[in-house]
């Protein structure tokens, strides 16, 4: 039985082996058949997907319109400008400063009507964009070492050129300090102080200057250089204000951003850009949630003396000096309002004169005719609101 068994196992064995050859080649063309099939839905996917890549790119190609640079605006002979970008003392507030001061150039020369050989720079680094404030790279292909005597040799350049009526803006972006009681603005070798600067601007011809040190203990400045028919603004209010200061970025931005434009006439007086500044600085240590180390003071009535705010009859001239080269009508874009925005600045000029006269006039005089200029400034800037909506 056992020899039986053994020989129908055999049979057995014989009698299946083909079937179980043709049974494992049909699996195998079955699995081949399947991974053809699912190569070829890849493949078509994988076109299908490169197909609607390629359509997406076209389609965002054609919607992004390239930047056009602004053309820049006709240049104003008679306005110069001194840009200083002092030493850094490490690498990133080198290349901080020097972004700021090139950004600021930028702005002058693009938008508000300076003539590009009217404006110095003078920066410790190479004029370059800081991918941190987003400022691009400028169009000075190069600028003078910020030292004293770069500084002297460009204000000696202004003084041969400029004219009594010419309009001349120095802003100085850096770090300052007090030493022996003597404010000064740090520079490449010997730095220059509030005296120094104080005599430099009373040698030149004319009076219409706006002096902005954006400097740490900056506020010490004010006092020597305050005088008639100049603006000073500084970034700290005292000298014991000694930690970098972050004003040099938000006063930029204020000459150029229009919501700086508080009263809506296409323009940003000085005043306004030194408003949008000390309000976006207050905000930035406010989100930080850090203690403010930085306020900033504006004198423009001679009296040596900065407020934070317009106050004090500080403030009065700032509001009606801006640095475009706009005219009112090219700012109001309209005949009508460009009318009323100039009988406006007319009354605003009326009621600081009558201010200035108080002490001379009876007080009933002075109160009355106050009362009539500020009543007929209301019903204007109604009108304008009315013009403007």
């Amino acid at each position: 039985m056992h020899v039986i068994h053994q020989s129908t196992e055999a049979v057995l064995r014989r009698s299946h082996r083909p079937q179980s050859r043709f049974w494992g080649f049909g699996v195998r063309l079955f699995c081949g058949l399947v991974v053809l099939l699912l190569c070829s839905c890849a493949l078509q996917a994988d076109q299908g997907n490169r197909q609607q890549q390629e359509n997406a790119n076209k389609t965002r190609q054609s919607e992004v319109k390239p930047e056009v640079r602004k053309p820049a605006s006709p240049a104003d002979p008679n306005k110069f400008a001194l840009v200083v970008a002092g030493v850094g003392g490490e690498d990133a507030y080198t290349k901080k400063f020097t972004a700021q001061a090139t950004k600021l150039y930028d702005i002058l020369t693009t938008q508000l009507g300076f003539g590009t050989k009217n404006v110095t720079l003078l920066t410790e680094g190479v004029t370059a964009g800081n991918p941190e404030d987003g400022s691009q790279e400028s169009d000075v292909s190069s600028s003078r070492r910020a030292t004293a005597e770069e500084v002297k040799k460009a204000f000696a350049t202004i003084k041969s050129e400029a004219k009594p009526d010419s309009f001349v803006l120095i802003v100085l972006i850096g770090h300052g300090s007090v030493d022996n009681q003597q404010p000064k603005f740090n520079l490449i070798g010997p730095d220059l102080t509030a005296k120094d600067y104080a005599q430099l601007i009373a040698s030149l011809p004319n009076k219409r200057v706006v002096f902005v040190d954006c400097s740490s203990s900056s506020g010490e400045f004010i006092k020597p250089l305050s005088a008639e028919g100049r603006i000073i603004i500084t970034a700290t209010r005292s000298g014991n204000e000694q930690n970098a200061t972050i004003f040099a970025e938000h006063f930029i931005a204020g000459l150029a951003d229009l919501t700086a434009d508080a009263d809506k006439n296409g323009r940003i007086s000085v005043l306004e850009a030194f408003n949008y500044a000390t309000t976006t600085t207050a905000e930035w240590y406010k989100q930080k949630n850090r203690l403010a180390t930085e306020h900033a003071l504006i004198d423009d009535n001679g009296d040596g003396t900065g407020h934070e705010d317009a106050s004090a009859n500080d403030g009065s001239v700032a509001k009606i000096v801006y640095i475009d080269s706009k005219n009112i009508e090219e700012a109001a874009g309209d005949a009508e309002l460009a009318r009323l925005i100039k009988e406006r600045q007319r009354l605003e000029e009326e009621v600081e004169k009558l201010k200035a006269r108080k002490n001379d006039m009876k007080l009933e005089e002075y109160e009355a005719e106050l009362e009539r200029l500020l009543v007929d400034l209301a019903k204007v800037n109604q009108q304008i609101k009315t013009k403007q909506k």
